[in-house]
């Protein structure tokens, strides 16, 4: 029986206030990686859930779970602000078109150079979990498969839950329910559809 997109939200807590979770118990080894995927259509209810339900719960929760929530999409901007490029790549978009800015920005947008910037944010040593957002907003500036194979080997043993506007089967992302399938075999999905 598949589960609504409520009951799943629903289960979002429970599994990332688990011992098993914070702890990466029962993954065999395997790294934290996480991904709750929703329908694209859901995406305004999704980030007023994350940012009024769980991480407000987090907070509170006893003792209090450690968080560093990012949004990839403040990040993108962020990275562009520092390097003074922002307005060069408005600019750029508007005057060549998005294939041009997006040729211009890869080198400075790197998934590795991300990568390294999400950890340098978080603190890995103080947190318990981190969880990235704004997914469908950076698209197409970053890739989030590629994002997060670099990040393997950076999170050590912290745990790492990325909400997804798209779908996640265990072997593949496809974000919008229609881009083509980015294969991704490290994350295991949050809270299944069918139990």
């Amino acid at each position: 029986m598949a589960l609504t997109f409520e009951e799943r939200l629903n289960q979002i807590l429970p599994k990332i206030t688990s011992n098993d979770f914070l702890n990466s118990k029962g993954l065999g080894n395997e790294i934290g990686f996480w991904i709750f995927d929703y329908p694209p259509g859901r995406e305004m209810e999704m980030r007023d859930f994350l940012t009024r339900t769980v991480l407000p719960s987090l907070n509170k929760a006893q003792p209090p779970i450690r968080v560093a929530a990012i949004n990839l999409f403040d990040l993108v901007i962020q990275l562009l602000e520092e390097r003074k490029l922002l307005d060069k790549a408005i600019d750029m978009q508007r005057s060549k078109g998005n294939e041009s800015v997006l040729a211009a920005l890869r080198p400075v947008l790197k998934e590795d150079k991300l990568a390294q910037k999400v950890v340098d944010l978080v603190d890995l040593d103080n947190i318990d979990v981190c969880i990235l957002s704004g997914v469908g907003s950076a698209y197409p500036m970053l890739r989030t498969h590629t994002l997060l194979s670099a990040l393997h080997p950076l999170m050590g043993s912290t745990p790492l839950l990325m909400f997804y506007p798209g779908r996640y089967d265990g072997y593949s992302l496809r974000l919008f329910n229609k881009l083509s399938e980015d294969h991704y075999y490290r994350a295991f999905r949050l809270v299944p559809e069918a139990q």
